[in-house]
């Protein structure tokens, strides 16, 4: 129960450091946009030190106090700069959003804003001069340099983490119920990964906001969710209970179908997805160096950690829970008591399908790049990281992809990383020949299985 109770502090503390961060970062992109333009307005300092960011009353623009650095004096000046925007830009803020600018000499007259926006922040190269893209690094704790490296590269691998963790748990649910492996999931992310393409391109006005966010995850969950229930109601009932290769053989099938199916739909090209909630937060620095991540990133992590600590809650306490450990201890008892074994298989399916579908997801808001072909190495990536917790176990399997990722992530930061995967196989291979059904697995597999 203690460990229970560690685990919700932990993602209420995580949420409310996120909240926090949101509250900080809100409208980023006007904030960035509004301290590009210091250099500019002040051509003689040798530097900035930015002291804080205010939203002004109105709602439609902000106020950056900072002091600037004069050369030959030991003095640095208290100065300030007013940025207002139009009231309906949505997304990022752009140069032509900005309406006004003032300091404290006075409102800049409409030609000098003019020539500022024209010759300075659509200059290429030139309004990409914000003096503090790491707001809070002042104010971060400073740690050694080995923990401060290392902590760089876990938490630049969380989203990544985060997606090994959800397809691994898709796995062990279809492994624990019917003792076959679905080689499909990998796919299924990729479908996930173009509905919440679509999502953003739909949500319109909404742009990379919050609103346009929960749309398009929404339509990445149905999107693998649905084609999960076709698959799940015709193709999987007729293979699951086949001896041998069957499934294997069936779902790397579906996989190609799935593949070229997506393809033929969307275009063989890689589409890109708009940077959203990418503004960098420091959280540790050692010296100049400052361990960053973006609230996209702390977002990704904390959703997939709550994705996973529902399931097992789901898995544990629930009506479903207890039917799916009945049909996958004794299919034909549970027929006996009343349970529809093909019911709790399409339910398990489309369950799997949507955590799929949300990984999928994560990679298209983090990384923004979506491709038809990119279902096959993450989806063995996952089985391997499966494996490694242990395939017939829901939490283990979770917690196999939280190793798997943070495994990858602390092997890059040593040693070569053309290195790093022969080194993953390595490990997995001696893991089970120590324990065969992985670390939280059973001790022995199931010879049947």
């Amino acid at each position: 129960m203690s460990s229970a109770r560690t685990v919700i502090c932990s993602m209420v503390l995580g949420a409310v450091a996120l909240l926090g961060a949101c509250d900080l970062l809100d409208d980023a992109g006007e904030a960035r946009l509004c301290r590009s333009l210091l250099p500019a307005l002040n051509t003689d300092a040798t530097g900035f030190a930015v002291l804080a960011t205010q939203r002004l009353a109105t709602g439609q623009g902000l106020k950056v106090l900072y002091r600037a650095e004069m050369p030959d004096s030991e003095e640095s000046r208290l100065r300030f700069v007013t940025c207002r925007f139009r009231p309906d830009h949505a997304g990022l803020a752009q140069s032509r959003d900005l309406t006004g600018v003032e300091t404290e000499e006075g409102p800049l007259s409409p030609a000098r804003l003019y020539i500022l926006r024209r010759y300075w922040l659509d200059a290429p190269g030139l309004g990409n001069t914000d003096p503090t893209p790491i707001p809070n690094a002042d104010r971060v704790p400073q740690v050694p340099a080995a923990v401060a490296r290392t902590l760089q590269h876990l938490v630049a691998a969380a989203p990544q983490i985060a997606v090994y963790g959800l397809l691994a748990t898709a796995y062990a649910l279809i492994y624990g119920l019917i003792g076959r492996i679905n080689l499909a999931f990998g796919d299924f992310a990729v479908l996930g990964s173009y509905g919440a393409l679509l999502g953003l391109v739909g949500a319109g006005n909404m742009g990379a906001t919050l609103a346009g966010l929960v749309f398009a995850l929404a339509l990445a969950l149905w999107t693998a969710a649905s084609h999960g229930a076709v698959a799940g109601r015709f193709i999987i009932p007729r293979i699951a209970h086949q001896r041998g290769q069957v499934m294997l053989l069936a779902t790397t099938g579906l996989a190609l179908f799935l593949a070229e199916y997506v393809r033929l739909a969307q275009g063989s090209s890689v589409r890109w997805a708009p940077p959203m909630f990418n503004t960098p937060i420091g959280i540790a620095r050692s010296g100049d160096f400052i361990v960053a991540t973006t609230p996209m990133g702390i977002a990704s992590a904390l959703v997939a950690f709550a994705a996973g600590l529902a399931l097992v809650l789901l898995m544990r306490l629930s009506r479903f829970g207890r039917a799916w450990r009945a049909c996958a201890d004794d299919p034909l008892a549970a027929r006996l008591m009343g349970l529809d074994p093909s019911r709790v298989l399409l339910v398990t399916f489309i369950l799997a399908s949507v955590l799929a579908g949300l990984s999928g997801a994560i990679t298209t808001f983090y990384y923004g790049g979506v491709t038809h072909s990119g279902g096959l190495l993450i989806g063995l990536k996952a089985l391997i990281a499966a494996i490694l917790g242990g395939i017939g176990s829901v939490p283990g399997a979770f917690v196999g992809g939280l190793l798997l990722g943070s495994a990858e992530a602390l092997w890059s930061a040593v040693f070569p990383i053309e290195l790093r995967d022969p080194a993953i196989y390595v490990l997995l291979a001696v893991i089970l020949v120590i324990r065969p059904g992985g670390l939280w697995g059973t001790p022995e597999l199931d010879p049947y299985r």
